[in-house]
């Protein structure tokens, strides 16, 4: 699986530079760039895990309703919360299970608006590293170990929308990142942030 995804990406760093080009030789909103909080609730464990963390993706333009667009982020934060009889309590500490998120593929639009659904599904894998090292370290340790740690084959169906304003504009995603370790791991993953194109 790991020569799989291996293959893939260099498909992808060799075709990106000419579709790249394609884009932006039309002008105005081909490409678009992007960071966001992400929220991964891992299912696996019993309570679920809630991690935090932050991204950033990449996406260029096909045509006026598809795009092509890659993905990372790195979750290093995780949530406690708990409901009394009082109310409601939450506590987001620093975690030493860390995971990273490296996602690719299609996104389809309804529209060429300022205002869009959609509906994408990408492929890439997941990585859980252990690590008490501060965010930017403990990102440069999990992306050393995507080879030698555990690294597991994903998929991602979601659905979201976006609105702009001129170049500027903010994305909401929601949907399943499903992860392959002695069949399928459904986790509900939530992102949202800032997107410019141009």
């Amino acid at each position: 699986m790991r020569r799989i995804i291996g293959l893939a990406l260099l498909a992808f760093c060799f075709a990106a530079p000419s579709l790249m080009a394609q884009a932006i030789e039309g002008g105005g909103d081909h490409v678009e760039v992007g960071v966001f909080a992400d929220y991964f609730k891992l299912s696996r464990t019993t309570p679920d895990t809630n991690f935090l963390g932050l991204g950033g993706r990449a996406a260029f333009n096909v045509s006026s309703h598809v795009q092509v667009e890659a993905e990372m982020s790195y979750d290093f934060k995780r949530d406690f919360s708990s409901t009394f009889s009082n109310g409601f309590t939450t506590q987001v500490v620093t975690t030493r299970l860390r995971t990273l998120h490296a996602l690719f593929g299609p996104k389809f639009a309804t529209n060429a608006g300022p205002v869009r659904a959609f509906a994408t599904f990408k492929a890439g894998l997941v990585n859980f590293t252990t690590s008490d090292q501060n965010a930017a370290q403990g990102f440069e340790g999990s992306l050393g170990s995507v080879t030698t740690g555990n690294t597991r084959a994903a998929i991602y169906p979601g659905v979201g929308a976006e609105a702009f304003w001129g170049p500027i504009g903010l994305r909401l995603d929601v949907g399943d990142e499903i992860y392959f370790d002695n069949g399928a791991r459904n986790n509900l993953k939530v992102t949202f942030g800032p997107h410019f194109r141009f």
